[in-house]
């Protein structure tokens, strides 16, 4: 989930995010709403963390792209939960269910569903950029440390974890903190990420923890 501030159609002049570029065309070609399913195509087609039957929980669903695509992976014996701010203005499948929500204020009835526990936990969060780069990169660490938050408290044992974060000064220490509860823990880079930006995808496979709400 990535906000950004509508700019007038003058100052997008040279703006080479204002044009579609080849996987934001293709995207509509393929009837994603957004280019970020490439992503993580990417990153399964690499890794194969999600398995047919599977509980998938998308954090920073919006606009649907990766839940579209976890539900086809899952299959109609699997289900994906999508949790966002914003909402996602889009026909969802029958495996799929969204809570519009902060993940730092889910209700109880959100954390209920989630607490069953899930097989994967994907977060494509990004907070509202500033353009101060150390701004970004801790406002982005704090979206990750939610989202492994939600991995302690959901992932089943053997569970994925795939987490997007901008680099900064705090990126080793999430790697690290990352690196402790799975075990293996990969850092990739897909192809379809916008070569100016700072963003990077951290990935854990194996989770170790044994017990925790709900998990089985």
């Amino acid at each position: 989930m990535i906000l950004y501030m509508t700019r007038k159609k003058s100052k997008n002049f040279g703006n080479p995010r204002a044009r579609p570029d080849y996987y934001a065309q293709q995207a509509r070609k393929d009837q994603f709403p957004a280019r970020s399913v490439y992503k993580l195509k990417e990153i399964e087609e690499k890794y194969n963390l999600i398995q047919p039957g599977q509980v998938v929980l998308d954090l920073g669903c919006s606009p649907g792209s990766w839940l579209l695509y976890a539900s086809r992976k899952v299959g109609a014996s699997g289900q994906v939960i999508g949790i966002d701010l914003k909402a996602v203005d889009m026909d969802l499948p029958k495996n799929t269910m969204v809570f519009q929500a902060d993940i730092n204020d889910l209700n109880p009835g959100a954390w209920e569903v989630v607490d069953r526990g899930v097989d994967v936990v994907l977060s494509d969060m990004a907070p509202s950029t500033t353009g101060r780069k150390e701004v970004d990169a801790a406002r982005s660490h704090q979206l990750c440390e939610m989202a492994l938050y939600a991995a302690d408290r959901a992932l089943r044992p053997g569970g994925a974890f795939v987490c997007k974060i901008f680099q900064g000064p705090d990126f080793k220490e999430f790697t690290e903190a990352v690196r402790a509860r799975f075990e293996t823990m990969k850092i990739f880079k897909p192809a379809s990420c916008r070569k100016d930006s700072k963003e990077i995808y951290v990935i854990g496979r194996g989770c170790k923890q044994e017990e925790t709400d709900g998990r089985a």
